[in-house]
């Protein structure tokens, strides 16, 4: 069964409190949820119509797995301690190709 990868950017962030105040509960909320953080950080070098923003992936064993921990409620309490208005960003579930 093929992998699964959140993959996160983040187009801007209005307020740093509470990021990091999501970032505190979002990551063991994941980590529970089978997920592993294998990438935080603004990209090393930016390619074609690349933003110099956070970018996040986290790796999942499967589908399922990921789309699942974005539903549980220790990540939705995460969610709320980010507030609305807080970031833009793009959260995409995508399925390994192995």
């Amino acid at each position: 069964m093929p992998k699964a990868h959140w993959v996160v950017t983040y187009r801007s962030l209005r307020n740093t409190d509470a990021w990091q105040a999501y970032a505190k509960l979002a990551k063991p909320a994941i980590i529970n949820a089978g997920g592993r953080v294998i990438a935080l950080g603004k990209p090393a070098t930016i390619y074609e119509a690349g933003m110099d923003q956070i970018v996040v992936l986290v790796e999942f064993n499967n589908l399922q797995k990921a789309i699942a921990c974005h539903e549980t409620p220790d990540y939705q309490e995460a969610l709320r301690a980010l507030g609305i208005g807080n970031v833009e960003r793009d959260i995409r579930i995508v399925e390994g190709t192995a």
